[in-house]
């Protein structure tokens, strides 16, 4: 008798509780905390990050899962979160949160937090390079992979057997939810998705330390998560073999804009430097014509945004926003600024094209080129596979606290607050606790809260 083959969801997790997490691991681990730390504390201070804050308190909700929950939604509030690029995932806004807060919930060392959000990203990247276009076009991937990420963050930290993880990852993608309608309709729930996505993980861990089954074959199976969501799936993308933890192929953000902006803006950047190096003005730009690949086209083609999560989601806007004001920023998208960017007849005119070339090479390289005639009919051109932040083209740990200074600010926090907060990070892997910073006790960390 033929023995069947090990369930998808047993082989990764023989992968990731066996897995070899090395000291630069840990380090690299550190990085991407760093980065969620700035989102997270932007997130606080918007007017969705208010809403999830009063429903948070009003309902005196309290516990790993609500903690969890909180921290997040506001991490992907302000698209300042990472990305993964081949699984079109944002995987710290979950992963890290639920990360973070068990360690501290179970009184574990820093270390061992960062080990268990490298697992997490493993497991998050995995199951989202598994499941194919024809999901993304109907269900946001941070929302759906992001509960394997989670669970796995937590499963880790539990030292679940390896039924238990079995177990805690059926239960896990049972729960699997996201809608891409959000972004047709201009709403909050982008937001929801990565707390739901972070909550649900954590609790499927939970429940499989105490004997809580779960379906072995959540995604392959005849009912599963494959067969439901996913018409073209590529399952061996979950076992597929690797030289090291993927968490490293992260992008980080350096725009607050949806990711699929990024390549557009950073040519924009280059070209406007090029047209202010010769003396001339940006006002000599009278039409921009953006070539991308179709599933920026598809989700970013926006030439009439009213509101700052549309202007995020906008390439029109984003790339004259980049032109008119330079290195986009949060403010950029907010308030007077937004109204007289919205209002430039260049966004409207903008055209966004689907082309075959950047397409062809989507999702490994996200790339694009954009055109600026000039008044006088000359045409300046550029383009890009790799935007500022991919691992080709990094920001440096001084460009990534920089970044984090500047979300702070926004805030209203003080150079000294963020120096306190990227210090507690930075110090983590030799943690013998994890520190009461940002969500681990919002309320001392900004009096709005």
């Amino acid at each position: 008798m033929t023995t069947p083959a090990p369930s998808l969801t047993r082989q990764l997790a023989r992968r990731l509780r066996n897995g070899l997490i090395t000291a630069d691991d840990v380090h690299t681990a550190t990085y991407y905390t760093l980065d969620v730390l700035g989102s997270y504390i932007a997130g606080g201070v918007t007017p969705q990050g208010r809403k999830l804050i009063d429903y948070h308190r009003i309902n005196g909700l309290q516990g790993v899962e609500s903690e969890v929950f909180l921290a997040a939604a506001l991490s992907h509030i302000t698209e300042t979160d990472d990305l993964h690029r081949s699984s079109v995932t944002h995987p710290a806004c979950v992963v890290i949160p639920a990360a973070l807060e068990m360690a501290r919930h179970l009184e574990l060392t820093g270390k061992m937090a960062l080990e268990a959000i490298v697992v997490g990203y493993e497991a998050m990247i995995r199951v989202g390079d598994a499941l194919g276009d024809a999901h993304y076009r109907i269900f946001h991937n941070t929302a759906t992979a992001g509960v394997f990420g989670s669970a796995a963050a937590a499963a880790y930290l539990l030292e679940l057997s390896e039924d238990q993880w079995v177990w805690a990852l059926g239960n896990a993608g049972t729960q699997a939810a996201g809608l891409w309608q959000f972004n047709v309709d201009a709403t909050m729930s982008k937001h929801l998705h990565a707390g739901h996505a972070a909550q649900a993980g954590v609790r499927a861990a939970l429940l499989a330390i105490r004997g809580f089954t779960g379906p072995e074959q959540i995604l392959e199976g005849e009912k599963g998560f494959f067969k439901a969501l996913c018409p073209d799936a590529r399952p061996d993308a979950v076992t597929a073999d690797a030289t090291g933890w993927r968490i490293g192929e992260t992008s980080v953000k350096p725009y607050p804009s949806c990711r699929h902006t990024h390549p557009a803006i950073d040519v924009t950047l280059k070209l406007r430097e090029e047209l202010l190096a010769q003396g001339r003005t940006t006002d000599e730009v009278e039409h921009i014509r953006i070539r991308t690949y179709d599933t920026s086209q598809r989700v970013t083609d926006n030439p009439s945004p009213d509101t700052t999560f549309a202007a995020k989601f906008s390439i029109q806007y984003c790339v004259v926003t980049a032109l008119r004001h330079g290195f986009p920023v949060l403010p950029d998208f907010e308030g007077d600024r937004l109204a007289a960017t919205a209002r430039d007849p260049r966004v409207q005119r903008a055209e966004a094209i689907s082309d075959a070339a950047f397409t062809g090479r989507y999702p490994v390289a996200w790339g694009s080129a954009v055109e600026l005639t000039l008044r006088s009919g000359e045409v300046l051109t550029g383009e890009t596979f790799a935007a500022s932040g991919d691992p080709e083209k990094p920001l440096d740990r001084d460009e990534l606290k920089a970044k984090i200074r500047g979300e702070f600010a926004y805030a209203g926090l003080d150079e000294t607050a963020a120096g306190a907060q990227i210090s507690a990070i930075e110090a983590l892997p030799g943690a013998e606790v994890i520190p009461g910073f940002y969500w681990n006790g919002p309320a001392a960390v900004h009096p709005n809260f």
